[in-house]
């Protein structure tokens, strides 16, 4: 398909791994999808290598996902994405388009979206949700009907207005720096002793609970409940009116997600609750890191089962792993990153107690088709 200005659509070409020598289309694609994101964050935090990234590209049962590289001048300067899933049911697609800001400006995010609707409608999709940062600015705002957060109107935000969409939800990206872990604060604590403080207190409060950790792939007596608790984030976390399935897990995509985190140099811990009179795990963190031991880390999913919250679980399991994250497993990384609705106070209260502070925040956008 070509657009405006002689730029074309393809479809990317996946190696089968980053040792063939069909791999330099894919290497060419990590980099200008790092540079995107550092255009958009100023930052690097977000960086995959083409190692890491590759995992996530591989067929799955769970969803179809499209990829096309953008082109101007036989250049890769940007990518479409639109992911198909296929719990039973399901009438919706996740999509992006990232452009370079030299391309930006001249139709082709138009005709990307173009591709985006066409690719919708032949699965039969009605609830296209897409995801976006907007950096603050002056001028006006929109705010989202859960009422909690706002965004400037900016020329992304702009972009999905045009096309048809709402704003449904504000979703903060905060960080926790890990420089200074035993260096004294403003207020005389390090973050390292106010980690330590909390996880003391959270400990005192979940009487009847216990901490397990491990390092994935999943140990065979925490994967099925692993995989409850995972099948939970589709269903007890804010959403607005955002619309996901209901998820099904088993061992087999416990098994794919563990190689998708572990794969190209990853490491990812988990740390969970047990409930010690039924021996269900009911919360869990996950912390991950890229083969390079100074970037940045993030902090992916954290859920307190409902029937278990009141107990301080999310402080729980959120503490105990940030303290063996630094001592043990990433004491180089200089950050954590994670997101959170900004309607999720009850997360965001944790959060902030523990030092995060909000560095960013995109912006949620729902469109239903006729």
């Amino acid at each position: 398909m070509t657009a405006p200005h002689g730029a074309q659509f393809r479809p990317l070409s996946l190696p089968s791994s980053m040792k063939g020598p069909d791999a330099e289309e894919f290497r060419e694609f990590t980099r200008v999808r790092n540079a995107v994101y550092r255009e958009i964050s100023g930052s690097d935090n977000d960086a995959l290598t083409p190692e890491e990234l590759l995992p996530f590209y591989q067929p799955t049962p769970e969803e179809i996902r499209h990829i096309w590289v953008v082109l101007v001048d036989g250049r890769i300067v940007g990518r479409v994405g639109v992911d198909i899933p296929l719990e039973e049911g399901s009438r919706g697609v996740f999509w992006l388009i990232e452009l370079l800001e030299a391309v930006q400006g001249r139709g082709i995010g138009t005709a990307a979206y173009a591709l985006v609707e066409e690719t919708a409608r032949s699965h039969g999709r009605t609830v296209l949700q897409s995801w976006a940062q907007h950096p603050d600015a002056p001028g006006p705002r929109l705010t989202p009907p859960t009422g909690f957060g706002s965004i400037p109107e900016d020329r992304v935000a702009r972009f999905y207005l045009r096309n048809g969409y709402t704003l449904e939800q504000i979703e903060r990206e905060s960080a926790f720096e890990l420089r200074g872990w035993d260096d004294e604060a403003v207020d005389g604590e390090a973050s390292g002793a106010t980690v330590a403080r909390l996880l003391a207190d959270a400990t005192a409060a979940a009487t009847g609970y216990r901490v397990m950790q491990w390092q994935v792939p999943t140990p065979p007596e925490h994967v099925a409940g692993y995989a409850w608790m995972k099948s939970r984030m589709s269903t007890d976390t804010p959403m607005g009116a955002l619309e996901f399935d209901d998820e099904v897990w088993d061992a087999a995509r416990v098994e794919r997600h563990d190689l998708k985190a572990t794969s190209g140099g990853r490491t990812m811990l988990v740390t969970a609750a047990q409930h010690i009179d039924t021996g269900d795990l009911v919360a869990f963190n996950e912390l991950v890191i890229g083969s390079d031991a100074t970037g940045a880390s993030h902090q992916e999913d954290t859920l307190v089962l409902r029937e278990h919250r009141g107990h301080r679980l999310g402080m729980l399991v959120k503490c105990a792993g940030l303290q063996t994250w630094h001592s043990r497993i990433a004491p180089h990384s200089p950050r954590v990153i994670t997101y959170n609705a900004e309607e999720n106070r009850p997360m965001l209260d944790i959060n902030e107690a523990i030092g995060f502070v909000p560095i960013a925040y995109n912006g949620a956008w729902k469109k239903v088709l006729t």
